[in-house]
């Protein structure tokens, strides 16, 4: 269902701070897979590992998830 899905800007940030998904993933304790899984869409986090990405980013959880579609940067 469309309105389970969870957006997010995991691959934005990445490729903002140049880090790798296995990067990310060792940081955060998961498997780089994982990280890849996220940015598809096809995983949402659990809110701890959402409010660890965020806090990886440096940024608050809202702009890295959210419900509704980000708009294109740019």
């Amino acid at each position: 269902m469309a309105e389970d899905v969870v957006h997010n800007r995991i691959a934005v940030l990445r490729a903002d701070r140049r880090v790798s998904r296995r990067e990310l993933a060792e940081a955060l304790g998961v498997h780089y897979q994982t990280v890849g899984y996220l940015e598809r869409g096809e995983y949402a986090p659990s809110l701890h590992l959402a409010l660890r990405i965020a806090r990886y980013f440096d940024v608050p959880v809202e702009s890295v998830f959210s419900l509704d579609e980000f708009p294109p940067i740019g």
